[in-house]
């Protein structure tokens, strides 16, 4: 039985993919010491891991210290989450062993922890993969395109806090490359290369696993008798971006008292009752169990999230995609390209575009065709299943004792 050092400071999109992937770890006698939010405890002891938690309080203060409106701005705020994030995990497992790592790919202290440990170290990529070439075109407009004294100041930071995280830590960053995507000798996307835009760019230290859909291991209540055999139309702007009482009363205005049954997802902090009068046919409500209620849907409207995007497909249900913000608008633009949805944006959007956007989707066969292909081509692909074979093949091949850990040494 191998130890494992699973860091993660994410947001749900970030955790959800591993649930499976440590449930199936535990199941095959790994064991599981977990970093992550307190927010997150209870779902991730439920897989039978160990948990250990980072104060996301300090960690969001830092990160958002270091600027907000440039990419290299967030580079630097996951560098000035070091002081918080290293001392406090070095701390709570000081005396233990573990035998390798795995990290968050963007998780900026993921790749500093591995050295520091000097442990065989996985990456967790729950986004789009990126190679360096891939991300350095990203960011080169920052440089070509932003004034000098923006770029000055910005870039000598990240210079200044490079130097300073090595002292401190004895720690090598080469490169923004490494600071925001975690590079690592494994690599575990949660995608198929098919969805990964570019995906032949990449080398074998890549193994596309296809999404890890699991159970939530939570409990909601939900009266599917009410769905079930009414292909409803499903609405969710997932658990960050969700608040947006205008359009969810823009919803009503486009789909209301039609033909098409609805179950609309809030999230928790908008009250049911600030949307005023409800359609009969829409059922509102602040949480549902969104891969159970994707079973039964028609047509998913989505904020585009890559966990939502991958459940809708993986059940072969087209998309509505409404991208707000991050990776969303690529993949929005991955959903156009296979043909298993359309796009529309949040800003200019009006009650019409919205209801002819859905009686576009439903009425052509190509998009729930294409959305078939590609439920095939996830269910096919492995998920967490294939993750932990990938994982437990690495760690195999890299028996080294010399890249243990053992901190009471």
């Amino acid at each position: 039985m191998a130890r494992v050092l699973f860091i993660n400071a994410g947001s749900e999109g970030h955790i959800n993919p591993t649930i499976g992937v440590v449930q199936e770890l535990i199941s095959r006698g790994e064991e599981v010491v977990y970093f992550a939010i307190e927010a997150f405890r209870e779902r991730i002891e439920k897989t039978g891991a160990t948990v250990r938690t980072l104060d996301d309080q300090k960690f969001i203060k830092a990160f958002i210290s270091g600027g907000r409106n440039y990419l290299l701005e967030r580079i630097n705020g996951l560098l000035l989450t070091a002081d918080i994030v290293i001392p406090s995990v070095l701390e709570q497992i000081q005396g233990e062993h573990f035998d390798y790592i795995i990290h968050d790919s963007m998780f900026g202290c993921g790749r500093l922890l591995a050295q520091i440990l000097k442990l065989p170290a996985i990456n967790s990529c729950t986004s789009f993969a990126q190679t360096k070439v891939s991300f350095d075109k990203m960011l080169a407009p920052f440089f070509t395109n932003v004034p000098a004294e923006i770029v000055k100041p910005i870039n000598d930071k990240f210079q200044s806090l490079t130097v300073l995280v090595k002292e401190k830590y004895g720690v090598d960053i080469h490169s923004p490359y490494e600071v925001f995507c975690n590079p690592a000798p494994l690599t575990i996307v949660y995608t198929t290369r098919e969805f990964q835009p570019g995906g032949e760019d990449f080398d074998s230290t890549y193994t596309f696993v296809g999404p890890s859909i699991s159970s939530r291991l939570t409990q909601e209540s939900f009266d599917f008798t009410e769905i079930k055999e009414k292909n409803p139309i499903y609405i969710s702007l997932g658990t960050v971006f969700n608040q947006a009482i205008d359009f969810y009363k823009l919803c009503f205005e486009a789909l209301g008292n039609t033909e098409h049954p609805i179950v609309m997802s809030i999230g928790n902090k908008t009250l049911v009752s600030d949307l005023g009068e409800i359609p009969k046919n829409f059922i509102v409500k602040n949480y549902v169990p969104q891969m159970e209620v994707l079973q039964h849907t028609a047509l998913f409207i989505t904020h585009g999230g890559m966990n939502s995007t991958h459940e809708g497909l993986y059940y072969g249900v087209p998309l509505i995609v409404i991208p707000q913000s991050a990776d969303q608008p690529i993949i929005a633009g991955q959903v156009a390209n296979i043909g298993a949805g359309i796009t529309l944006q949040m800003q200019s959007l009006t009650a019409s575009q919205l209801r002819e956007a859905v009686d576009h989707v439903l009425s052509l066969s190509s998009f729930r065709k294409a959305a078939a292909k590609m439920r095939e081509s996830f269910r096919n692909s492995g998920g967490y299943h294939e993750a932990v074979d990938e994982i437990l093949q690495f760690t195999k091949e890299r028996p080294d004792p010399a890249c243990r850990s053992g901190l009471s040494n």
